[in-house]
């Protein structure tokens, strides 16, 4: 499993090029012959930058989903609409095509974000908005995602 550490402040151009950060880049170096898959995040306006192998993993486990019901049909087709496979050029830009940038609002400020295994891609003003807003309830969110982990004999 990759994890991936920073958040990034860089410009995107008039094509949505976005030139990666030396330290992300060199985090990214290991995979970059495999390429990546950028997709519409589920639960934010932004967008999310999978290695090839952890796209893989990912869709190891979607493939179990009975397709012979309908919601689970109806998931994939979301979830995966809009995916693409993209690769960092020779001089380490990302390409972000037209219609992603549309869904995340991107302009010419952008932020890209370490989320453990993928990188988030957002507009730098919606970036700011979505942490001022995580912010105030940062705390009661970690003590219910995190407090009851006893596994290791933590809490």
């Amino acid at each position: 499993m990759n994890s991936f550490i920073g958040t990034y402040e860089c410009k995107a151009d008039a094509k949505g090029r976005v030139m990666l950060p030396v330290a992300l880049k060199n985090q990214l170096s290991p995979l970059l012959q495999q390429g990546f898959v950028l997709k519409r995040a589920v639960f934010q306006s932004c967008l999310e930058l999978y290695p090839m192998e952890e796209w893989n993993v990912l869709m190891a486990k979607m493939n179990k989903l009975n397709r012979f019901k309908k919601k689970n049909n109806d998931f994939i087709r979301r979830f995966t609409a809009g995916v693409r496979m993209v690769e960092v050029d020779t001089t380490g830009r990302l390409l972000i095509p037209k219609d992603l940038v549309a869904f995340a609002g991107i302009g010419k400020e952008v932020v890209l974000s370490s989320a453990i295994n993928i990188i988030e891609i957002w507009d730098k003003d919606k970036y700011e908005q979505a942490i001022d807003d995580a912010a105030l309830d940062f705390a009661e969110l970690a003590e219910e995602v995190m407090g009851d982990d006893d596994e290791d004999g933590i809490s």
